[in-house]
């Protein structure tokens, strides 16, 4: 792939310069303390904000570890995904606008190199991000309520991160092929409709990218059917390289759109 070293440092160095690398794991890592905090300490903070009538009590289940980090992968499955994608988006589509493009394009670098880049790029900020995240989320839930077993958190990290690069891929699959406010709409509808419909019939199967966040938490309690696990995971590989190969291929085609 011609170009693509240079491609890579060019990718690295804006995303510096853009906070990427601090900001999107600072959020995340707030995500993940806000769930052990707030359950472990509520009675405190109903008090301190005051007009509870005397004598009130609150029942508040006893919570297992694993229940305070899915509550977290929760946070990360909603407000997570949603900067995220609203951050990366455009990073194709963008460009392209503004005619930032045409320097890359009157050069001999291949349209997979410019793609691969930023899939790195963007790959390597999440993978920061979750580990942070999950990093705050284990540590406090160890403090506050208990220790989680090393191995399977390892593999619901790695699990997770596999579907964050298919999140990835689909976004810019999107910017690749439309324009922003287009691939904006058609990225958040997919991915997050895909949750929604997951959750409301998803019952009727067992194998899709949409379940890969739940099926790490299922890695931790240790009831995971490791065939739809496995098919699961294999599925949302697959797709991941799809996304790639229509973004590369859309990156092509468009390339009479960039603005000169």
């Amino acid at each position: 792939m011609r170009g693509f070293s240079v491609l890579l440092q060019k990718e690295f160095r804006e995303a510096w310069r853009g906070w990427k690398f601090l900001w999107i794991p600072l959020v995340f890592a707030l995500l993940g303390m806000n769930d052990p905090l707030t359950n472990y300490y509520m009675m405190d903070i109903l008090k301190a904000v005051g007009n509870v009538p005397e004598g009130f009590e609150m029942l508040i289940p006893e919570l297992m570890p694993v229940d305070l980090l899915q509550a977290s992968i929760g946070q990360f499955q909603t407000i997570g995904l949603l900067i995220m994608m609203a951050t990366f988006v455009g990073s194709i589509s963008k460009e392209r606008a503004s005619g930032m493009a045409t320097l890359f394009y009157i050069r001999p670098i291949s349209f997979s190199a410019y793609f691969l880049s930023k899939f790195i790029v963007m790959s390597t900020v999440s993978f920061i991000s979750i580990l942070a995240g999950f990093t705050a989320s284990v540590y406090y839930t160890s403090i506050l309520y208990g220790t989680l077993d090393i191995g399977s958190l390892l593999a619901s990290f790695f699990t997770y991160y596999i579907w964050l690069l298919f999140v990835i891929a689909v976004a810019l699959m999107m910017s690749a092929s439309f324009k922003t406010v287009i691939a904006t709409t058609c990225a958040f509808t997919l991915i997050f409709l895909g949750q929604i419909v997951d959750m409301i019939v998803g019952i009727f199967w067992t194998v899709s990218p949409w379940k890969l966040a739940s099926y790490g938490t299922l890695l931790i309690r240790g009831t995971m059917d490791m065939s739809d696990y496995w098919w699961s995971l294999s599925t949302t590989a697959i797709c991941t390289i799809i996304c790639i190969s229509i973004g590369i291929v859309m990156m092509k085609r468009n390339a009479s759109m960039v603005k000169i």
